[in-house]
C-alpha cells in the first residue's frame, strides 16, 4: 500500500529544518514519558524512534538526523531515560533509522508501508549488529526483536498511517 505524498529534503541552512526537528524532539520526548506508564513500556513500545522515522521520511535526512541524536540525549539529561551506559546503541540505532527512512523515501516517492518496514528492518538488523559489538552481549542486544515486536508494528502502521494522514496537508 502507497499514497502520492510531499516529502522534502530540507537543507541545514533551511530554518524550517530546526523548527521541523525541534518539534519531532518534543514528540520524541512525550511519547517515551507515555509509554514507560506501562511496565518496560520503553522496551516494548521502543518510543524513542517513532517520531524519527516520521522526521526522515516526510522531511530528510538532515531533519531525521537532528531529531534522531537529540531526542535521546533530551530524554536522557531531562529523564535520565535512556540511561546514559546505552545512550551510544540508541542513538547509533536512531542515525540508521533516519538514514534509511530518508533513503526510502527518496526511493520510493510516496509514502510506503514496504519503504517503512525496510527502514524499520535496517535500524533493528544493523543497530542488532552495532550493539552485540558494544555490548558483547547476544541477549542485550537482541532485546528490541524479544520485546520490542509490539513497538516495531506500531512504528509501521502508526508510522504509515501518521505520514499519510500529513501527506493530506
Amino acid at each position: 500500500m502507497s499514497t502520492t505524498a510531499k516529502l522534502y529534503s530540507l537543507n541545514l541552512s533551511n530554518t524550517k529544518t530546526y523548527l521541523f526537528a525541534a518539534i519531532f524532539i518534543a514528540g520524541n520526548l512525550l511519547l517515551p514519558q507515555l509509554a514507560h506508564l506501562v511496565p518496560q513500556g520503553g522496551f516494548i513500545f521502543l518510543p524513542i524512534y517513532f517520531f524519527t522515522l516520521i522526521a526522515a521520511y516526510k522531511y530528510g535526512i538532515h531533519v531525521g538526523l537532528l531529531t534522531a541524536v537529540l531526542s535521546p540525549l533530551a530524554n536522557s539529561l531531562l529523564f535520565g531515560m535512556p540511561p546514559v551506559a546505552v545512550l551510544p546503541a540508541i542513538i547509533i540505532k536512531s542515525a540508521i533509522l533516519a538514514v534509511a527512512a530518508a533513503m526510502a523515501a527518496k526511493h520510493f516517492g510516496k509514502v510506503s508501508l514496504v519503504g517503512i518496514l525496510l527502514s524499520i528492518l535496517a535500524y533493528q538488523v544493523i543497530g542488532t549488529g552495532i550493539e552485540w559489538g558494544i555490548t558483547q552481549n547476544f541477549a542485550i542486544a537482541i532485546q528490541d526483536f524479544r520485546l520490542g515486536l509490539p513497538g516495531m508494528a506500531i512504528q509501521l502502521a502508526g508510522g504509515y498511517l501518521v505520514l499519510k494522514a500529513l501527506a493530506k496537508k
